[in-house]
């Protein structure tokens, strides 16, 4: 899966980055290599979270009345 994200240099040297389904959750490294292992963490952290709020909707009845 392919995932995109936009980085950049910062004035003190460090890649700052975000995945753009995620632009909320900033993360950094001393080098783009370093950056891109911290944004794969986000990625994955995030997909985790996202999987057990799902298994923890199951069984739930949702009323928008």
């Amino acid at each position: 899966m392919e995932v995109s994200y936009i980085y950049w240099e910062a004035d003190d040297g460090w890649f700052v980055g975000y995945i753009n389904a995620y632009p909320d959750h900033l993360t950094q490294g001393h080098d783009l290599a370093e950056l891109e292992e911290m944004l794969a963490d986000v990625y994955q952290i995030r997909q985790d979270e996202e999987k057990r709020l799902a298994q923890n909707c199951k069984g739930l009845i949702w009323d928008n009345t």
